[in-house]
């Protein structure tokens, strides 16, 4: 039954929000279309830095917990890795700036990116010899610089918040694909290729790998989900009122 394990981790991240899609208060259901389009879209990168880190043996995935579907180098929960976990992470945010008010947070966003950036790029800076710790910040950095300053998000300082509240499924979810509770690891990473800073099993990295595909989700979900939208119409949470 053990090969079953990331299936399950996926399976129960997503069945409980996308069961929630379909309720009328929230109707999530509504948007998965342009949902889909945004993940696949940032699921390109992601998947070639997955296929490539895993040729290179930056990390590997222990195969007794998997279905034994290999694609690329990559079992088959690898690849629904990027469709499950941003659907959770999106719908949470969906649901946050629907039910909330959250717009005072936009003030913390200049703080945010200017903090961000100075840290990835100090932290890169010394550690250009290790790959995931350097392809991560440059990632992150590059992430914030593109939305902050070139889209114009306004909205980082929110998604940043959400991002903190998700931390709350972060750790069960990746810290048993790290290790807790098996008797080894699912994700499997080289020691010279990361800091070595782990919270509980999991290589800090990887909340920061995590932060960046959020963004860049939720980006492209909020584009693509203005395009789906009649002209002249909207989108408003259930607490404001549209203007104009």
């Amino acid at each position: 039954m053990i090969q079953y394990t990331y299936a399950l981790i996926l399976f129960l991240t997503v069945i409980i929000c996308f069961i929630a899609s379909f309720d009328s208060r929230i109707k999530f259901f509504l948007y998965f279309g342009p949902f889909l389009k945004a993940a696949l879209l940032v699921a390109i990168p992601f998947i070639a830095w997955d296929v490539w880190f895993t040729a290179q043996g930056v990390w590997w995935f222990n195969t007794d917990y998997t279905l034994g579907l290999i694609l690329a180098g990559l079992p088959l929960e690898e690849w629904l890795f990027f469709i499950f976990i941003p659907f959770s992470c999106v719908f949470t945010y969906f649901c946050f700036d629907k039910f909330f008010q959250l717009e005072w947070l936009e003030g913390f966003s200049n703080l945010i990116v200017f903090v961000t950036v100075i840290i990835c790029a100090l932290v890169a800076l010394a550690n250009y010899d290790k790959i995931y710790t350097l392809v991560t910040c440059i990632a992150t950095l590059g992430t914030l610089i593109y939305l902050h300053f070139f889209v114009r998000a306004h909205w980082i300082g929110k998604a940043t918040f959400v991002y903190l509240v998700l931390m709350l499924g972060f750790f069960p979810v990746n810290g048993v694909l790290t290790g807790t509770g098996l008797e080894s690891p699912i994700v499997n990473y080289n020691p010279g290729d990361f800091l070595g800073i782990r919270m509980f099993t999991i290589p800090v990295e990887d909340a920061v790998y995590g932060f960046t595909q959020f963004l860049l989700v939720l980006q492209f979900f909020q584009y693509f989900k203005q395009k789906s939208s009649p002209k002249g119409v909207q989108h408003c949470s259930v607490n404001r009122s549209c203007e104009g």
